[in-house]
């Protein structure tokens, strides 16, 4: 059980994301959270490879500052539309051309987590594959006026309005609320066995 593997650790969440303490609360796990405020530009590189970077980028920020860490948790969500990153939107503009992409439409939502200290620390991802039904104008402005979309990549959440909006999820749900939870397990599991953390 994750809550028994990280007890005897002091963990640092490097995640502004309510989501991601959520998870690990409900895991029973203890956590302090520390911002990185790390820049995440979008760029033409591989998806894969840009949300691992971003992850393991947000962990080495935050062991820098941080003393009498044993753990640091990072990670980094992306929702890629054939091949096109939708990423946070910046206004409710462009939430609604983000919405208006995935209407009918599946598309793959890939998260990386980063683990360990700033001398050693493991990058991995996750990626499921998620169908949304088709979407009205009215539909979609109703969504925007909620403002769930405006702090998540792909300007939806899975846990909370958006959830009307999804026909089927083929993956792990939590890696579309953007914390992988079956990838994590595996991920501490092999790190302990190896005596790397």
């Amino acid at each position: 059980m994750i809550d028994k593997i990280l007890k005897p650790y002091k963990i640092v969440l490097a995640s502004a994301s309510p989501r991601r303490r959520e998870i690990l609360n409900m895991l029973n796990v203890d956590c302090v959270v520390k911002i990185s405020d790390v820049a995440e530009p979008m760029s033409n590189e591989d998806p894969i490879l840009q949300t691992m970077r971003h992850a393991r980028n947000k962990l080495l920020a935050v062991t820098s500052k941080c003393d009498e860490i044993d753990l640091v948790i990072a990670a980094d969500t992306i929702v890629v539309l054939d091949d096109t990153i939708l990423g946070k939107p910046q206004s409710k503009l462009e939430a609604a051309s983000h919405l208006r992409k995935l209407s009918g439409n599946s598309h793959q939502v890939i998260t990386a987590l980063c683990i360990g200290k700033e001398n050693h620390h493991r990058t991995v991802y996750e990626i499921s594959k998620v169908r949304f039904a088709s979407l009205s104008d009215a539909e979609i402005k109703d969504y925007l006026d909620t403002n769930e979309p405006m702090d998540k990549a792909g300007a939806y959440g899975i846990q909370g309005y958006g959830s009307q909006f999804i026909t089927s999820i083929e993956g792990c749900y939590f890696n579309v609320m953007g914390f992988p939870v079956r990838k994590f397990y595996e991920t501490l599991t092999e790190m302990i066995a190896e005596g790397t953390i």
